[in-house]
């Protein structure tokens, strides 16, 4: 399952593609048990290649921006027809029209759902505020439970004492058998 972050980090991307008037926008959750590889592909595609890479920069900008993300690598710049952007648990692909009617990635993931950018961003609320009530629920069961948190920082206190006085009273015998020895060479 894909974290809230890799989610978040799905919908900047997304957005980055529909600010640079990006075409026919979809996000593919591809099947688990036939992709290894990523959770998402994000397919879009633009009118022609400069503004094919003008999406990509925008969507590597925004991540870089917003998250300190960058694309592990990014394929197919140069020529800008076919522009992938690798971000691990999802990818990006930028299209030219010809090329994506071409290679139908939709067709050959027959198995992957389609999601819309509502879909995904009521799925990030919903597991979002899942994980603050575990949170909350952690939080209630440990205040109600006092003498366990009473008694826990005590023990680690002690022993750090004893830790301590352990360290010095072993840097005074340290340092007494050494006045010692220079005590019995200055003797001789």
């Amino acid at each position: 399952m894909p974290s809230i972050e890799s989610n978040q980090l799905l919908l900047a991307a997304a957005a980055a593609c529909e600010d640079k008037k990006a075409e026919d926008i979809r996000i593919l959750a591809l099947d688990p048990a036939e992709s290894g590889l990523t959770d998402y592909f994000l397919i879009c595609n633009g009118t022609n290649e400069r503004q094919n890479i003008a999406i990509t920069d925008e969507v590597e900008l925004r991540l870089k921006r917003e998250f300190g993300v960058y694309p592990n690598s990014v394929e197919g710049r140069r020529q800008g027809e076919w522009i992938l952007m690798d971000y691990v648990d999802f990818i990006v692909h930028v299209f030219s029209s010809e090329k994506r009617a071409f290679y139908g990635l939709e067709r050959l993931r027959k198995s992957a759902t389609t999601l819309s950018i509502a879909d995904l961003n009521s799925q990030l609320r919903e597991r979002i505020a899942s994980t603050r009530k575990k949170a909350a629920a952690k939080k209630v069961t440990s205040i109600t439970k006092p003498e366990a948190v009473n008694k826990a920082p005590a023990k680690k206190g002690t022993s750090d004492r004893k830790k301590a006085v352990s360290k010095k009273s072993s840097a005074k015998k340290v340092a007494t058998s050494g006045m010692k020895r220079t005590a019995k060479k200055n003797s001789k």
